[in-house]
């Protein structure tokens, strides 16, 4: 477990923007617009991934779910019905106000927990089903992260993420623009590396999904690339017309995870 614990570790801190650039950057390259989480459950329930299906063959009627990362909910407010109570762990406070929003519009006992994982996983409450959608890249201690989700589940967890990591799609732009070559990986084989080194039974299944970005304009797609790359905006006309019509963060390749819980 050690050692593929320290791969995936190393690869993710490999992937941290050189302090030179950092220090030139026009704003902050982390995190997310808040509306990209605003996803309705209704169309995440239409789009019946696999896991979706996974959380809900193994959620009672009327069950509980644990939600970490939750976002604005999509992965566990697409599970109404048959869950009947939602428990929400974010670091966000702008992303918890969104979540509670959705869930109320849903009639859904709901409760939330301001804050990282698994800092705050002892504040939290045990769920029939623990799910965790597009967090593990965010995880460096994987191994920590992982246990505090099967501890909390009564009889499953289901994890999603993509299958690279999402900003390996920048690489050439990377290249282009800072003459730097950044890493490929990890991938989630290196995360189930690491699951299968803990001694879970992890079972896994390929599918294809649209990005969050999906529905953003075009010009929303480039303020974020150049805000991913440390640029300005006088660099989105050249981005532009780097990525020509190709529909960056369109479809993505993602893995779908998820283990039984003794006695589940």
């Amino acid at each position: 477990m050690v050692e593929a614990a320290e791969r995936w570790r190393a690869a993710l801190g490999a992937l941290a923007i050189p302090q030179s650039i950092l220090d030139g950057a026009p704003e902050s390259p982390y995190g997310f617009p808040t509306a990209l989480f605003r996803t309705s459950a209704a169309a995440a329930r239409a789009l019946d991934l696999p896991a979706r299906r996974r959380a809900v063959e193994a959620l009672p009627d009327g069950g509980s779910v644990l939600d970490v990362g939750a976002g604005g909910g999509a992965a566990s407010l697409a599970l109404v019905p048959p869950a009947g109570r939602i428990i929400a762990v974010d670091p966000s406070e702008d992303l918890i106000s969104a979540f509670t929003s959705a869930a109320g519009e849903l009639d859904v006992s709901h409760h939330e927990v301001l804050g990282r994982w698994p800092d705050v996983a002892p504040e939290v409450e045990l769920a029939d089903v623990v799910v965790c959608h597009h967090v593990f890249y965010n995880a460096p201690d994987l191994e920590d992260f992982a246990a505090e989700l099967t501890d909390h589940a009564a009889c499953r967890v289901v994890a999603e993420m993509t299958a690279r990591h999402p900003m390996t799609e920048l690489n050439d732009l990377w290249r282009h623009f800072h003459h730097i070559e950044r890493p490929s990986q990890p991938t989630s084989q290196d995360a189930y590396a690491v699951l299968d080194a803990m001694g879970l039974e992890v079972r896994v299944e390929q599918s294809r999904r649209p990005s969050l970005w999906s529905g953003a304009s075009r010009a929303e797609v480039i303020a974020f690339i150049r805000k991913r790359l440390c640029l300005t905006a006088s660099h989105d006309s050249e981005i532009g017309a780097l990525i020509g019509d190709e529909a960056t963060f369109g479809v993505r390749s993602v893995t779908t995870m998820w283990w039984d819980v003794s006695g589940g």
